[in-house]
């Protein structure tokens, strides 16, 4: 059973309008949580230091590795999922104040903004000078960091949805495109058409995309590359190996540290340090 994340803090307004960005840190208390669909006013940026993390909008599911994060725009419903050892920062920003998309993104977190966003989770309201200098090198960095490729495109047509739903809670399901067609009453080419025309992908592609996904979120939470290949239904590790190395170019373990080397090692700053800011009177939504 999934459990919700726990905040060390409830009282945040996160929307506070005389706070234009605000950080907090969360931490998954060793337990798989998930924060459930809501939304914001302010854009967040979801920001994984350890473990790993997927966010769920309407048109997507994306993917956050660790030294990564995902750029949810201002009043888009989402929901979030992290593993049991997952080390969080959020960060919710007035969306005018930075040119980020206005659409989900995943991307890349330097070691400076890294650095940034502890500090300022760490609570500087007797500091506003301070505070202000960080903020304003924060949105300048945010855009000039590159853009990564781990989304799955999702569909509200009930058929697709009902597949993507049955496929993200046993990715080990292997049932073939035609047998799924039967599940929901449509030949094996009308299926064929309708997971394109709604994903811009094949099933076969689709489904791998979903794997992938999967497997860099449990790989980042510590699992084995011969868990994650059994929890997807790969007859062997060699042919998860594979897939994984022919869709993103490298085995599984050199895929996890160009990650962590493209955005530079972390030592593991704020280790024991709990968020705050000193605005607002009112509960967190993740």
């Amino acid at each position: 059973m999934r459990q919700p994340l726990q905040y060390p803090w409830l009282d945040l307004d996160v929307d506070d309008r005389s706070a234009p960005v605000i950080a907090v840190r969360v931490d998954a208390d060793g337990t798989k949580g998930e924060v459930p669909d809501h939304s914001h006013r302010k854009g967040q940026l979801v920001v994984s230091l350890g473990g790993g993390v997927t966010c769920r909008v309407a048109s997507g599911l994306w993917m956050v590795p660790p030294h990564c994060a995902v750029w949810i725009p201002s009043g888009m419903a989402h929901s979030n999922r992290a593993t049991a050892n997952a080390r969080l920062y959020f960060v919710y920003i007035e969306a005018e104040l930075v040119e980020l998309p206005d659409r989900c993104c995943t991307i890349s977190i330097s070691p400076l903004l890294r650095e940034l966003i502890v500090e300022l989770s760490a609570g500087m309201q007797h500091d506003e000078v301070r505070r202000e200098r960080l903020i304003s090198v924060l949105l300048g960095e945010l855009p000039r960091m590159s853009l990564q490729q781990l989304h799955l495109p999702l569909s509200t047509e009930p058929r697709v949805q009902r597949i993507a739903a049955a496929l993200a809670d046993n990715p080990a399901d292997r049932r073939t495109l035609a047998e799924w067609a039967k599940c929901v009453a449509l030949s094996e080419s009308s299926l064929a058409r309708l997971v394109v025309k709604e994903t811009g992908l094949t099933f076969g592609r689709w489904r791998q995309q979903l794997h992938l996904i999967v497997a860099i979120r449990e790989l980042a939470a510590g699992a084995s590359v011969q868990r994650v290949s059994a929890d997807l239904g790969y007859e062997s590790v060699t042919a998860f190996i594979t897939m994984f190395k022919k869709a993103l170019g490298k085995p599984p373990a050199r895929y996890l540290s160009s990650v962590a080397q493209q955005s530079g090692s972390y030592s593991g700053v704020d280790q024991t340090a709990h968020p705050s800011n000193g605005h607002g009177r009112a509960p967190v939504r993740g």
